[in-house]
């Protein structure tokens, strides 16, 4: 009975970390770059856990991960998918869940209505999906 009261603690007091812990994403951003900044504290406030690396060479990663035609400021890497910009969180869980055979999603350029760029409205930013093969994107969701 001792051991099970232990093993039951032991649970109990690791639950809210294994709870708490999401998705980890690298992101790559420009070091002053302020939206990238509120995105990342985005992704963390939505349960990802983030690592964000600082660069000089942003083009350089967008070249090395296929995104530089749906380019944003930031590049994101989650679960072997690339994330191009200020892309909603949906849309990755939707990547995540579904693991489609693409690269990654990309919401390219800066829309004003996407994560770390202003308020959201939802149902008015489209996000698009990244093929592998170099074909044309083609729209992923509407967030």
């Amino acid at each position: 009975m001792k051991l099970w009261i232990r093993l039951c603690a032991v649970v109990l007091a690791l639950h809210p970390a294994i709870a708490s812990a999401g998705p980890s994403v690298t992101v790559y951003k420009s070091p002053t770059c302020g939206c990238c900044k509120k995105y990342v504290e985005y992704l963390k406030s939505n349960g990802f856990q983030v690592s964000a690396i600082d660069s000089g060479d942003m083009d350089g990663i967008k070249k090395r991960y296929g995104v530089s035609r749906v380019a944003s400021c930031h590049t994101a890497l989650v679960d072997g998918y690339v994330v191009e910009g200020h892309v909603p969180v949906g849309a990755i869980h939707k990547l995540l869940k579904e693991k489609p055979a693409i690269a990654g999603i990309s919401v390219p350029g800066m829309p004003l209505n996407s994560p770390g760029m202003g308020e959201m409205q939802k149902g008015t930013l489209t996000v698009y999906s990244v093929p592998k093969d170099g074909a044309a994107p083609k729209v992923f969701s509407v967030e």
